[in-house]
């Protein structure tokens, strides 16, 4: 089994629809780090298991800078983030979503 990891950093705001009081629900921001981890039991034809630059491409072109609730079709938790990067990346098995030095939400795909 091949295994690969990218780490992004990601600037973005976003504001949370929450069924509860809660400061989360004003726009804010984080410096998000998101590590992606892929896997394959055989490499492509170039010899990868998925090209860092498209998961860069893919992750980090379409929310940096970003209002997060403006680009992502859920609200966006760090755990709906995370489950959305494994589902978004080609190989991607598991996320980890850090959104501030003590928050860190992780998805894994079964």
């Amino acid at each position: 089994m091949y295994y690969t990891k990218k780490r992004l950093e990601i600037s973005a705001a976003h504001r949370l629809d929450l069924s509860y009081a809660s400061k989360c629900t004003r726009l804010h921001g984080h410096n998000w780090i998101i590590t992606v981890e892929c896997k394959s039991e055989s490499l492509n034809a170039d010899g990868m298991v998925t090209d860092f630059t498209h998961v860069k491409e893919q992750i980090h072109n379409l929310l940096d800078h970003s209002v997060l609730n403006d680009v992502l079709p859920f609200n966006p938790t760090a755990e709906n983030i995370a489950r959305w990067v494994v589902d978004h990346v080609d190989n991607a098995w598991r996320c980890e979503v850090q959104e501030s030095e003590g928050n860190i939400a992780i998805y894994e795909r079964d």
